[in-house]
């Protein structure tokens, strides 16, 4: 997979579910919440599935942004271009 900026990580992440991410995001070795601890966490009823994955989504788009050292691309509107 291939970033140029830290949108198509976003764009990435977006659709994946849970399980979806945790098999994505294995190759890159990032450095976030272990998924035992969200497993965890989700079956004792500490959260819903629906928040850790917003969380760790976040998570890794950072992680992955300072890794790559990208930035946001900025669509301007063609008339402010010129």
């Amino acid at each position: 997979m291939k970033f140029s900026f830290i949108n198509d990580i976003v764009d990435w992440l977006e659709p994946m579910d849970y399980e979806t991410f945790w098999e994505e995001i294995r190759p890159f070795c990032l450095i976030m919440l272990p998924r035992e601890k969200c497993d965890t966490d989700i079956a004792n009823g500490d959260v819903d599935e629906e928040t850790v994955l917003h969380v760790v989504k976040n998570l890794a788009r950072v992680e992955l942004a300072s890794i790559l050292e990208l930035e946001w691309r900025v669509d301007w509107p063609e008339e402010t271009i010129h």
